[in-house]
């Protein structure tokens, strides 16, 4: 197959680059083409914005467009995920497509390994994506000729097939920068992005905020289209994505398919203060069996009937305190349900909400009161990174039932974390751990998965598609209880209890 496709990169973190990305997305959509997003790296916020930016027609408000036609933006991650299954990935996602738009992140070269393995230079050989690097253009005149040389030196396999000027200082600023890029480089100029407060993207206290947290993000977002419209040659863009090479020799052999066992009924909370789940893992849940029932944990007073298993995302419920603890209908639901043995698997934002309560910026609020420890925000990070857990004898889920990557071994697990709370108080005696931590912080340093009941909580996010099979296992947990439980589709609390712990 030929998917049109490149990658927009820089030369360093906070360049501009989503910004730009968010733009080209916009710009192509207003148009009317089928945009497909892609983000690198482990990341929630960006892939929502970026879903977002790809929606054609229709008007909304901040949670989405009012009958826009968009496409889900899928993470692709060579630190998590077999090459083979990344380019499985955007084949599969990429088919119908105009366009395949891939947000780098940080600089292009940058990455967890030193031989940049896992780096978006990496990312961009192994996809034969093109690559347009933003600059940050801010203080800069002749010297961007030996940063663009350098860039492309550092690394023949990667093509860098043109630059966007960003935070340019006015007309004179991008005439002496593109003179100079000419003059020394063969690299075209794509388009230069004068500084404008416009273009300045919402932050909160950590970072980004969600599409559904910020009202307006949609009149944002077509703005920041129609500015980078306005200033970069997007004709230019399509034909480099255009001249990337056919993704056919690339593709591994398709498995064998098998027959799906008879469904389940999983909740999944959703709403703006839980919403970090991946797109390819939502679509692992269905293919396991699942039938998704999604949960507003700020205004549904009660879980919906007939659940078999509960996930419960990662999100910022700190910022929800308020809504969260009136609802206290569904806290006690959550609680029942939880304590009576339903299946459940919370990560971060999840295991917060799950807890007694959370402190954040010296109030307390009450949360569902299951796991015995109180979740306190800090101001600095304590988890960030990637995370390599290995599971002990104390993970309720079944096995995988198929080979793990190569990078894996049996029992291991590579995940990634992000959060600024700890657990305190915890009655360690009343729980134990799925995962020893070999990297990364977890719960306490030394351990994650937090099991109880049925449940298993962590402050790792793990990828299906990292090797992980979450959902898959999780699935099979839930049918695994049901059967133990000697019913069709458990209905009552009751019924649930019947699931040996």
């Amino acid at each position: 197959m030929h998917l049109p496709r490149l990658m927009i990169s820089a030369a360093h973190k906070s360049s501009g680059k989503t910004t730009v990305a968010l733009g080209l997305a916009a710009a192509w959509a207003a148009e009317g083409l089928a945009v497909q997003p892609f983000k690198k790296g482990p990341d929630y916020i960006d892939p929502m914005w970026l879903a977002l930016a790809s929606e054609r027609g229709g008007t909304g408000g901040a949670g989405g467009a009012v009958g826009a036609v968009g496409r889900p933006c899928f993470n692709l991650d060579p630190h998590l995920s077999a090459a083979d299954a990344i380019v499985a990935r955007v084949a599969a996602s990429g088919a119908g497509a105009d366009i395949a738009l891939v947000e780098g992140n940080k600089g292009l070269y940058d990455g967890l390994a030193l031989d940049g393995s896992n780096s978006n230079a990496a990312l961009a050989t192994m996809l034969g994506l093109p690559v347009a690097l933003v600059l940050d253009a801010r203080g800069m005149t002749r010297g961007v000729a030996p940063l663009v040389l350098g860039y492309q030196a550092f690394d023949r396999n990667v093509r860098i097939a043109g630059v966007v000027l960003n935070r340019v200082g006015g007309a004179r600023h991008e005439a002496k920068l593109r003179a100079v890029i000419e003059h020394y480089t063969d690299v075209p100029v794509l388009g230069a992005v004068a500084e404008d407060a416009r273009l300045a993207m919402p932050e909160r206290h950590l970072g980004l905020p969600t599409c559904a947290e910020r009202e307006g993000v949609r009149a944002w977002v077509e703005q920041a289209g129609r500015i980078v419209a306005g200033q970069v040659d997007l004709a230019r863009l399509r034909e480099i994505a255009a001249s990337a090479p056919a993704l056919t020799g690339l593709l591994p052999a398709s498995p064998a398919r098998i027959g799906t066992p008879a469904p389940v009924r999983v909740g999944i909370a959703r709403d703006r203060a839980f919403g970090f789940y991946y797109a390819d893992d939502l679509e692992a849940l269905r293919a396991a069996g699942a039938e998704l029932v999604f949960i507003d944990t700020l205004h549904d007073q009660a879980l919906p009937a007939a659940l078999d298993g509960l996930v419960i995302g990662g999100g910022f419920p700190e910022t929800s305190l308020d809504a969260l603890q009136a609802n206290a209908p569904l806290r006690a639901a959550l609680r029942e349900a939880i304590q009576a043995g339903l299946p459940t698997y919370a990560e971060c934002g999840g295991l917060m909400l799950l807890a007694r309560s959370i402190t954040w910026r010296g109030r307390r609020a009450e949360m569902v009161g299951v796991i015995p420890a109180d979740a306190v925000m800090h101001e600095r990070p304590v988890g960030r990174g990637y995370v390599e857990l290995e599971e002990t004898a104390s993970m309720p889920w079944p096995a995988a039932d198929a080979p793990r990557q190569s990078h894996d071994a049996p029992g291991r697990v590579r995940g990634h974390e992000f959060h600024h709370s700890s657990l305190e108080n915890l009655d360690a005696a009343a729980v134990s751990f799925a995962y020893r931590v070999t990297r990364g912080h977890g719960i306490d340093g030394r351990q994650d998965g937090l099991c109880m009941h049925h449940l298993l909580a962590s402050y790792s996010h793990l990828r299906g598609g990292a090797g992980s099979r979450w959902p898959q296992r999780f699935v099979g947990y839930v049918r695994q209880c049901r059967a133990a439980a000697g019913v069709s589709s458990p209905t009552t609390p009751a019924d649930l209890a019947c699931c040996p712990a």
